[in-house]
C-alpha cells in the first residue's frame, strides 16, 4: 500500500511540474550518477530534448540545469550558438551576392560553416578551466537548422570533449534517432537522451 501511494505521489508531483522542470529533474537524476571514465567522445554527449515551442521557456529556466550540475559537484560552462550564422556570414567575402542568390551559398556552407561552428564550441571545450569534471552546455542549436547538420558538428568536436557536453536540443528522439526541429532527416548517435518520454536512457 505504501509503495502504491508513493508511486502516485511521484506521478502527481510530475504533473504539477512544468515540462522544463521535469526535464531538469530527469537531467539531475542522470548527471549526479558517477561518471564512467574512458568513454568514446560520442558517449560523453547528453542531449536534453524538448519541443521547439519550448525554446524560450527553456532559455528562461536554464539556471535549473546549471544548479543541478553544480549540486552534483561538476563545473558548468556555456556555449551559445544563436548568433553563429550571423557572425560567420558577416565575415564572408561578397556576401551580398549570396543574398541575391542564396542557392550559391550551399557549397560554401558545406565547406566552411561547420568548421566555424565547431571552432566556437571547441574554444569552450579547450578552455584551461574546462576539465574532465566540467559540463559544457550548448544552447542555440536551432539556429543551425538549414545551415549545418548537428551530427557533423558533434563529429568535429568529439575528440575535444573532456567531461560532458550537454546539447539542448529542440526536436525529437525516437528509437535512437535524433531529429532537429521538423527536419525530415534524422541520425543515430551514441549520446544519452534526456526526454519526457520513459526513463533516462543510458548512464
Amino acid at each position: 500500500m505504501f509503495l502504491f501511494l508513493n508511486f502516485w505521489k511521484v506521478k502527481i508531483g510530475d504533473l504539477s511540474m512544468g515540462r522544463i522542470e521535469q526535464l531538469s529533474d530527469r537531467y539531475s537524476r542522470h548527471i549526479r550518477l558517477p561518471w564512467q571514465k574512458d568513454l568514446a567522445g560520442a558517449q560523453k554527449g547528453i542531449f536534453v530534448i524538448y519541443q521547439p515551442t519550448d525554446e524560450r521557456r527553456l532559455r528562461n529556466r536554464k539556471e535549473l540545469f546549471e544548479m543541478e550540475t553544480k549540486k552534483a559537484g561538476h563545473g558548468w560552462k556555456e556555449c551559445d550558438l544563436t548568433r553563429t550564422f550571423a557572425e560567420w556570414i558577416s565575415n564572408v567575402n561578397y556576401r551580398e551576392s549570396y543574398f541575391a542568390s542564396p542557392e550559391d551559398l550551399a557549397l560554401k556552407l558545406d565547406e566552411e560553416f561547420v568548421d566555424f561552428v565547431a571552432e566556437k564550441v571547441r574554444k569552450v571545450l579547450q578552455d584551461p578551466d574546462t576539465n574532465d569534471s566540467t559540463v559544457v552546455a550548448v544552447f542555440g542549436i536551432a539556429s543551425l537548422f538549414g545551415f549545418a547538420r548537428v551530427s557533423e558538428l558533434m563529429s568535429e568536436i568529439e575528440k575535444d570533449i573532456k567531461g560532458r557536453v550537454v546539447v539542448f536540443f529542440p526536436g525529437e528522439f525516437d528509437q535512437n534517432n535524433y531529429r532537429l526541429m521538423d527536419a525530415r532527416d534524422s541520425w543515430n548517435y551514441l549520446a544519452v537522451p534526456i526526454t519526457l518520454h520513459d526513463e533516462i536512457n543510458g548512464k
